[in-house]
């Protein structure tokens, strides 16, 4: 037990260090290359957070422990919008660009929408059970797509370069502090979710319970370490663009390559859980348009994480 909880507290100082050279490698990436802050969010930084959700979701799909697949990810984005905004948004009131309030967060919006159709066959296809396929992982990898080009076409018209670094660092620094960050990252949080699992299965918890808490928590531990560490450091668009372009690629990349490993069979019993997704989507939306302008305000910050405490306890009930 004790050196579970030892291995556990390395892997969240792994997490937190990576995250502070990842962010830094980020910052000065979208300087050398007069690219802006919100699109290395978007890009870079939301796919190297959300590697270890891939690691553990392709493996645990090959070994076919579907609830996890499931669980990871629909608990992954939910956290990651109601405590990581949650808790970012309490440090420093989270202003945004006019393209991340009317784009970016309405096309993650439409990503959960369309996979709550994909899954659910029983409902709208009168199926006799409902399953995530092969084909269903080609469409989302479509759209995925789209969403690259999207980006593509921000980085040719995108005007708002990053901050002056205080720094200058040679490309090799920056390069190595890339790699350093992205490793802790991923080391870090492989090692926080293995070790979590095992204390979990101690407690005799289901697998659905285990991937919503447990595991999209620990492998979500990026994204908490980098949006806060972005937050503190004032780069609201790496904040907000690491969490919209992370949950994204979780929804249409790593679920897809999920069903297209193993297709993924679907209980109605996730859909409770795929609302809370939607109305965190839609909440962060509206927010942008409550109070300041473009901006998610402290008080919907703590709103964000008095409901997901709310719903915490909800699924410990349920246990």
């Amino acid at each position: 037990m004790i050196t579970i909880i030892l291995l556990i507290i390395l892997g969240l100082i792994l997490v937190l260090k990576g995250a502070d050279f990842f962010v830094d490698s980020a910052s000065f990436i979208a300087h050398k290359f007069n690219i802006s802050e919100l699109a290395i969010g978007l890009t870079i930084v939301a796919f190297g957070t959300s590697a270890p959700e891939l690691v553990v979701n392709i493996f645990a799909s090959a070994q076919n422990h579907q609830e996890i697949v499931l669980a990871n990810i629909i608990g992954s984005n939910n956290f990651n919008l109601f405590i990581i905004l949650g808790f970012a948004g309490i440090i420093t009131p989270l202003s945004v660009h006019s393209n991340t309030a009317w784009k970016e967060i309405p096309f993650s919006l439409i990503a959960v929408v369309l996979l709550f159709f994909l899954m659910n066959d029983r409902l709208f296809n009168t199926a006799s059970f409902s399953v995530l396929s092969r084909l269903d992982g080609f469409i989302l990898l479509f759209f995925f797509l789209l969403f690259l080009y999207y980006v593509y076409k921000q980085l040719k018209k995108d005007n708002h370069t990053s901050k002056l670094p205080k720094k200058e660092f040679s490309k090799f620094k920056i390069i190595l502090f890339f790699i350093a960050g992205l490793t802790g990252l991923i080391l870090g949080g492989q090692i926080v979710v293995n070790n979590a699992t095992k204390l979990a299965v101690l407690l005799n918890a289901s697998e659905k319970f285990i991937g919503l808490t447990i595991v999209s928590v620990g492998t979500s531990l990026p994204e908490l370490a980098t949006s806060l560490v972005a937050a503190i450091k004032k780069n609201n668009d790496i904040a907000v663009g690491n969490i919209i372009g992370s949950n994204i690629f979780n929804l249409l990349l790593i679920l897809a390559l999920s069903a297209i490993v193993n297709p993924i069979e679907y209980h109605l019993k996730f859909n409770i859980d795929f609302f809370i997704l939607m109305g965190g989507t839609l909440f962060l939306f509206l927010g942008m348009y409550t109070g300041k302008r473009k901006k998610l305000d402290r008080w919907e910050s703590l709103l964000l994480f008095i409901f997901y405490t709310a719903y915490m306890v909800y699924l410990i009930m349920l246990q």
